[in-house]
């Protein structure tokens, strides 16, 4: 197992992986670092996340967990930077529950990469986050992705291409 401990500007991240994939974010620190090029690579793309500069990873994911939670996961990825989704759409776009997808956000154990802070409560209400911070945390990447976003991404269900128009309704 890979594993590097960054500095961010929410506090120390530990990143996992498994050698060809990113495994999970964290909020502490390794004792001692075993880093792989992806984890390598993860770094490089969060810093720039975290600068403005970069509005969409690219990188190889592997969360663990059950199939319903892996289709809220890659949902949660088309959400485009600058922009929101309700439980209650997502639920609806999965054929689900809105308590059910929070749980699925909850899980994430990806988060800021897979973007959980962009799903909120109905009415644009935060919601909860899992993360260290809780919603003082939410707050900020929303805060930041909106102050870096272009004026096409910044209202929820704005952006390019077809992640817009699947969450155009959200």
């Amino acid at each position: 197992m890979a594993r590097l401990s960054i500095d961010s500007p929410l506090g120390p991240l530990m990143l996992t992986g498994d050698g060809s994939a990113l495994t999970s974010v964290g909020w502490g620190r390794f004792d001692h670092d075993e880093p792989d090029a992806v984890l390598i690579e993860t770094a490089r793309q969060l810093e720039a996340y975290f600068a403005g500069r970069l509005h969409r990873f690219d990188l190889p994911l592997k969360p663990a967990g059950t199939p319903f939670r892996q289709s809220v996961w890659d949902a949660m990825l088309a959400i485009p930077y600058g922009g929101t989704a309700t439980y209650g759409g997502m639920a609806k776009l999965l054929s689900s529950a809105p308590r059910a997808v929070g749980g699925a956000c909850g899980a994430n154990p990806i988060p800021i990469i897979i973007p959980c802070h962009r799903v909120l409560a109905s009415g644009g209400a935060p919601g909860g986050y899992s993360g260290h911070g809780g919603l003082d945390t939410k707050a900020w990447l929303l805060a930041l992705e909106r102050r870096h976003a272009g004026p096409a991404n910044s209202s929820r269900g704005q952006g390019n291409g077809a992640a817009a128009e699947q969450f155009a309704l959200l």
